[in-house]
């Protein structure tokens, strides 16, 4: 079965070379490397990841992101994040994409907490012309504003990160509402990697098991990925790589096609598919071969 992860932060050895911001939010050890995720993927017998931007260690500066895009693109797609109100994203975008092989965008609020701002909107229709895929990453608050931005573009993949990351207690089933609520709007794919994020139980998170189905049954396996929380060390203390992943083949009951679906066969064509090879006719490079 064709397995991709398509939530993994990664993190540069070297320091010196690819500089943190102040404070970072930094993995144990090395347990966010580019080795230890291609480890952990050949181990649990997954054939591709998406190598998430995490702005938590490195900000705004994409260059690793950038040159670990374009060293093995047929099982690695780069996924940058760019500053709503930088009047270059755009440009940045373009070049990252044409250039360096990056496969995504993940976005975030602009000035004023807004997701449905000038300069996401800006970004949004960048990628829509270079025909990648957007990963939204934002909270249940931001709903009406994410309908709105779905609305208008309606021809633009959008993956919502951690399905607006539902929590266990009394806000629960209005995360879950909303979800199901941005189900209507079909360019929405919703990414199933909230339950070890949410749950408030030991693995395998039981309390996140219907809540997890509410949201597959609205927007129908197509529309659903899974992701990892990669380094899981960092990002899911209470379970690991082989945990996280079997919460799909093993713990929750899904049918065999939507399995899948979910764990690879929607990830595949939005990331890693056909529709998606126009986008990279760019040789690649040695790492890091330029300054940034």
């Amino acid at each position: 079965m064709l397995i991709i992860d398509t939530h993994a932060h990664i993190y540069a050895e070297n320091d010196a070379e690819y500089p943190a911001i102040d404070n970072p939010t930094r993995p144990p050890g090395k347990s966010g490397s580019l080795k230890t995720l291609d480890a952990l993927i050949s181990t649990n017998h997954v054939s591709a990841a998406c190598a998430i931007q995490p702005i938590s260690f490195y900000g705004w500066n994409n260059s690793f992101i950038r040159d670990v895009s374009s060293t093995k693109p047929k099982h690695l797609a780069g996924v940058c994040a760019l500053d709503p109100d930088d009047t270059s994203a755009s440009e940045l975008l373009t070049r990252y994409v044409t250039e360096d092989g990056v496969r995504g965008l993940r976005t975030y609020v602009g000035s004023g907490s807004q997701l449905d701002h000038p300069g996401v909107r800006a970004l949004w229709r960048a990628a829509e012309q270079l025909g990648i895929v957007v990963n939204v990453s934002v909270g249940c608050d931001k709903a009406d504003d994410l309908a709105r931005m779905l609305e208008a573009f309606p021809n633009l993949p959008v993956v919502i990160d951690h399905c607006l990351l539902p929590k266990a207690g009394p806000d629960l089933s209005e995360t879950i509402a909303a979800m199901v609520r941005l189900a209507q709007f079909s360019n929405a794919y919703a990414k199933l990697s909230f339950l070890p994020l949410g749950s408030r139980e030991e693995y395998p998170y039981r309390d996140m098991h219907q809540p997890c189905m509410t949201i597959i049954a609205a927007y129908s396996p197509e529309r659903c990925v899974w992701g990892n929380c990669f380094p899981c060390e960092l990002w899911s203390p209470k379970s690991d790589y082989s945990q996280n992943l079997r919460l799909f083949t093993h713990a929750l009951n899904l049918q065999a096609s939507a399995r899948a679906s979910i764990l690879g066969r929607t990830a595949h064509a939005l990331w890693f598919g056909e529709i998606r090879r126009g986008l990279h006719n760019y040789t690649p490079r040695i790492l890091a071969r330029s300054p940034r």
